[in-house]
């Protein structure tokens, strides 16, 4: 039964549940839940309520955003390098000169690109997001093994001393893994900020060890 359907068949048994006796309630309550699938209390609520008034229909939210308002958040999502939805959130006012030169923006459309929040950013960029995920994240896992035998330290970097270092493995596959492809190994020392980079063929064990020497 959908929701006009009960709402219809609450506003018919109304005027005889109100007029019943207690063990007659009792009967039209219990039928009410189960054709209806209310909780016993709700339906308490609604027969003890007032009169029923017709139900207005629903109204289907449109879009809020238009096309063009989209497809200029995706290109400048992708000119800055595709950043997070908050930090895009707030990019955008300072890309305005680049938007209005590049799409010549309608009035309204600016003003959609500035109201904008930034969960509708991510839920208007995920098609976008899930195609170039791999290009845009890259394809290294996070390894398990040599923590339960190295302390690794994630919750600060207060270090004062050269010798604590972040290791990552950067892929430059593009838009397809297959194959051999190269990545960029960067060592980055947390106290001098000192950093170094070699590129890796493959991502093999002997390469990576090679690398790190």
């Amino acid at each position: 039964m959908g929701n006009k359907g009960r709402w219809e068949y609450l506003r018919a048994i109304y005027g005889r549940y109100r007029a019943a006796g207690r063990e007659v309630k009792q009967v039209i309550l219990n039928e009410f839940c189960a054709n209806t699938g209310y909780h016993r209390k709700y339906a308490i609520r609604l027969l003890n309520g007032p009169w029923p008034e017709k139900q207005a229909a629903r109204r289907r939210r449109g879009l809020s955003y238009s096309q063009e308002a989209v497809r200029v958040l995706t290109a400048v999502w992708e000119a800055a390098g595709y950043p997070w939805s908050v930090r895009l959130k707030a990019l955008l006012p300072q890309w305005l000169p680049w938007m209005r030169k590049r799409f010549r923006l309608r009035p309204e459309t600016e003003r959609q690109l500035l109201q904008i929040s930034a969960r509708q950013m991510d839920r208007r960029l995920r098609a976008q997001k899930t195609q170039r995920r791999r290009s845009i994240y890259g394809r290294t896992k996070p390894g398990y093994l040599l923590k339960h035998h190295i302390a690794v330290k994630t919750d600060h970097w207060d270090v004062h001393q050269p010798g604590f270092t972040e290791v990552d493995l950067v892929s430059h596959s593009g838009n397809s893994a297959s194959g051999e492809f190269a990545h960029t190994l960067n060592v980055t020392d947390i106290h001098t900020t000192w950093t170094e980079s070699r590129a890796v063929l493959g991502r093999s064990e002997e390469a990576v060890q090679r690398a790190l020497k």
